[in-house]
């Protein structure tokens, strides 16, 4: 049976000059599968240790794979554990492991073009002294740079509200997706959620959106990802779209064919790949959790696929995807926990 279609207005403005559309969105549950069925568990930490919630895995400029791991449960408030896993591609074993007892709740992951990790850590600590911040690392783990205010949540610019996902354009400029319970109906009105922009030294330069459901608005802005372009694609979850911004904040683009995106990852040819973990007939009715690949730079969806739970005709999906050189993807489970990766058939 054919998926009934959505009908969606659309502002498209990928030539700089906005305008209104008309445009069919389905949720591509018809679609062709690329992949082989889901490894589970592909990840294997250090002595066998068990795998702990991530929302994060991130590629970097020499393909290597990085992944978060919240110490073996869903926190790591109170625990010395690295959290933050260099990946061997060949064995699913890490290879180097950082971040020990920096962080309360890690989410979001980046890697940038120097090879440097930046993480965000979306909650704060029992006593205070840690989270709400986003934090940059070297290879080694070293501190590079703090953004946000240890352990306070806030707006401004020397603060954060649950910083969700972070990631750095090619002249350096940062970008932080902020507010991660804005999706939850019982937030007030004033809860803090948008896209905070540093320059490339950690200087507030501005942010742009709030809670709500038009252009600009956010609830709970997930995910951060950058095309070819320096478009800022933000997954609003809560709103069940993708938005699309210039490097300015300047809106142009709302996507619904994605579904509920947790996560995305945009390649150099721009293809773009959205991991829905969060679609049910309460969230986002007619549509369900996996994988749509399609493209950046029009929208178009061309595979989709299916959630892997088999106990869940829904399907599970994790909340951060990334794609290696051979097309190989790599998700990370915060429901199921560990890294799932889906080779290309």
């Amino acid at each position: 049976m054919r998926d009934r279609l959505f009908t969606a207005i659309m502002l498209v403005g990928l030539s700089g000059t906005a305008a209104v559309t008309q445009a069919p969105v389905s949720p591509g549950h018809d679609l062709p599968n690329p992949y082989q069925p889901a490894v589970r568990n592909w990840g294997v930490l250090p002595d066998s240790r068990t795998w702990g919630s991530t929302a994060g895995v991130e590629i970097g400029p020499h393909n290597e794979i990085w992944a978060i791991d919240r110490c073996g449960v869903n926190t790591c408030d109170g625990s010395n554990l690295p959290s933050v896993h260099l990946m061997d591609l060949a064995t699913g074993r890490p290879t180097k492991s950082i971040g020990e007892g920096l962080f309360v709740f890690p989410h979001g992951l980046h890697v940038d073009r120097d090879g440097n990790i930046w993480v965000s850590d979306a909650l704060s600590s029992k006593d205070g002294t840690k989270g709400h911040q986003v934090i940059k690392l070297s290879p080694d783990g070293k501190v590079l740079m703090r953004l946000g205010t240890a352990g306070v949540a806030g707006g401004g610019s020397t603060h954060f509200n649950e910083p969700s996902d972070v990631v750095t354009a090619p002249n350096g400029d940062i970008y932080v997706a902020d507010g991660h319970s804005g999706q939850n109906p019982k937030v007030p009105p004033d809860y803090v959620t948008r896209v905070v922009k540093f320059s490339r030294d950690g200087k507030f330069v501005k942010e742009w959106g709030k809670l709500g459901t038009g252009p600009g608005e956010f609830r709970n802005a997930h995910a951060l990802a950058l095309d070819s372009s320096g478009r800022v694609f933000v997954g609003d979850r809560g709103n069940s779209r993708l938005q699309i911004f210039d490097s300015d904040g300047k809106f142009i683009a709302e996507w619904k064919q994605f579904g509920r995106p947790s996560g995305f990852y945009i390649d150099k040819n721009d293809k773009l790949y959205a991991i829905d973990a969060d679609s049910t007939p309460a969230t986002n009715p007619g549509w369900k959790k996996g994988i749509r690949i399609g493209s950046a730079k029009d929208g178009k969806v061309v595979a989709f696929i299916p959630g892997h739970q088999t106990d869940n005709p829904d399907g599970a999906a994790g909340e951060g995807i990334v794609a290696d050189p051979a097309g190989h993807l790599y998700a990370a489970e915060n429901t199921l926990r560990g890294v799932t990766k889906y080779a290309k058939q």
